[in-house]
């Protein structure tokens, strides 16, 4: 991803003020977060996220909503992988399933296309610690705008 204006400018519709270096690429609030793009092929993903001190809620451990980012955005790209460039697709309904709290280390999404009706596809995602501890699973429906699948 390339930034074309400080990472604080405020967003403006009609201004490039970033590009993808590719189809499958980080968005501005992936880079934010620290999320890295491992592999992806054939409708999976494997991204994974350090926890640093920025990631952390109130209590210490690594926050929920980056957690549930981290998951939808690796079923966004496994997705990706099975859709032609440019296409544009939404994610309309997920859940979030925690298991355990994350109190250090990394994150590792592992995602995957379980299926598709019509422009609908549903992703499932795990969340998994470095010693393949299970943190969260993730489900998620995700829809292809009209006029495009």
């Amino acid at each position: 991803m390339k930034l074309f204006v400080a990472r604080d400018e405020p967003r403006q519709a009609d201004v490039a003020q970033f590009e993808l270096e590719g189809w499958i690429d980080n968005a501005p609030f992936e880079v934010l977060l620290g999320m890295h793009i491992e592999r992806v092929a054939d409708g999976q993903a494997l991204l994974s996220m350090p926890f640093t001190v920025m990631l952390a809620n109130g209590g210490g451990v690594m926050h929920g909503g980056a957690m549930t980012a981290l998951a939808d955005t690796a079923v966004a790209i496994a997705i990706k992988s099975l859709l032609p460039p440019g296409t544009t697709f939404a994610t309309t309904a997920l859940t979030m399933k925690f298991v355990a709290p994350v109190l250090a280390g990394g994150v590792v999404a592992h995602a995957q296309i379980r299926g598709s009706e019509g422009r609908t596809f549903h992703g499932v995602c795990e969340l998994r610690g470095e010693q393949d501890e299970l943190y969260a699973s993730f489900t998620s429906e995700f829809k292809v705008a009209h006029r495009q699948k």
